[in-house]
């Protein structure tokens, strides 16, 4: 027979049990909003969402990094340098050298992301340091963004950036034939484009230093947008007011504008990471790059990091193993002397 509680019972019996349910609930929690390490080259484990996300960076679940980390005695920074002239606006970039270089080594180019309208290039400073403690030269630089200079102005001053770095290789002690271009979102859009359309003459000459080649021997992209003419692309507002025409208006110019369009059999060696859950550019772009340079028969590493969203390198074990892949990618294909 069926025991009755009395209501008495039934009162202690939630009061006793809720609180275990609560706890167990929050153990749960708190496990899934932790960040999961990966094992050796496996990538971190990522989140269901990016809600999950950003709940687990409130309630610190999530460390992010530190933007500003102190520079290393061994690493000697300039500022403000001139790079070029984009019209009348000084091009300037920020460069990282390791002290007491005896030959020359390879250099960095990386470039700030912001949707082509904002950013700068102390935004990189974390990476300018790491990789300037590895033993390379690194620059980070700024470009001109949309209101002031729309397409393909950014384009042609990250190239003069390149040309600069070579044409001054010798006095920086670079090796000018082991340059790469790194960048993330915008950033990652630029460094493809100096990457892949090194043979488009519209886009060189421009800023200083025409005669010097702005090609680059390997192309690092964090989560940028590579075809244009998509759908999605085309009916965003950080691309049309990047281009300043719709596709409707001028559809060859979202093409020739697509860092797709420009893969050729003789462009550099690429590295992708790009997280699953990107909500500003979806992981099908980084899909398609993949795609496109396996079948120019490119060297290409992807890392498609599941469970991770647009920015994804900001949080700490994320930015551990885009570094750490980066490194590798790197002295594979620039014949770093470590």
């Amino acid at each position: 027979m069926k025991k009755i509680l009395s209501f008495k019972q039934r009162i202690l019996r939630v009061v006793l049990i809720t609180p275990c349910v609560l706890l167990a609930c929050g153990l749960v929690g708190l496990w899934l909003l932790q960040p999961r390490k990966g094992y050796g080259d496996e990538p971190p484990a990522g989140y269901s969402s990016v809600e999950m996300i950003k709940l687990a960076i409130i309630t610190r679940q999530l460390p992010l990094v530190d933007r500003e980390p102190p520079v290393p005695e061994t690493v000697e920074v300039k500022k403000g340098i001139e790079y070029g002239k984009g019209g009348e606006i000084p091009l300037k970039l920020d460069l990282y050298s390791p002290k007491e270089l005896e030959t020359p080594v390879p250099c960095l180019v990386f470039i700030h992301g912001g949707g082509w309208k904002s950013g700068k290039r102390e935004d990189y400073h974390l990476y300018c340091v790491k990789f300037a403690k590895m033993g390379y030269v690194v620059a980070t630089i700024s470009y001109r963004l949309r209101d002031v200079a729309p397409y393909p102005a950014a384009v042609k001053d990250a190239k003069c950036a390149v040309r600069w770095v070579r044409a001054n290789a010798k006095e920086l002690n670079i090796d000018p034939n082991r340059i790469a271009a790194i960048g993330g979102s915008a950033g990652g859009y630029l460094a493809m484009m100096i990457g892949y359309s090194s043979d488009v003459k519209q886009f060189e000459g421009e800023g200083g230093n025409p005669e010097v080649s702005s090609r680059v021997q390997a192309v690092v992209n964090l989560y940028g947008p590579v075809d244009l003419t998509t759908e999605y692309a085309r009916n965003h507002g950080l691309i049309t007011g990047f281009l300043k025409k719709s596709y409707e208006e001028d559809q060859d110019i979202y093409k020739q504008a697509s860092p797709l369009t420009h893969l050729t059999k003789d462009d550099p060696p690429t590295l992708i990471l790009h997280g699953t859950i990107d909500d500003l550019v979806p992981i099908s772009q980084a899909d398609k790059l993949a795609a496109g340079l396996k079948k120019q028969n490119i060297p290409v590493q992807y890392e498609r990091l599941k469970g991770w969203p647009h920015g994804m390198d900001l949080a700490q074990v994320v930015n551990d193993y885009c570094v750490l892949q980066m490194h590798k990618f790197l002295k594979l294909h620039l014949d770093a002397k470590q």
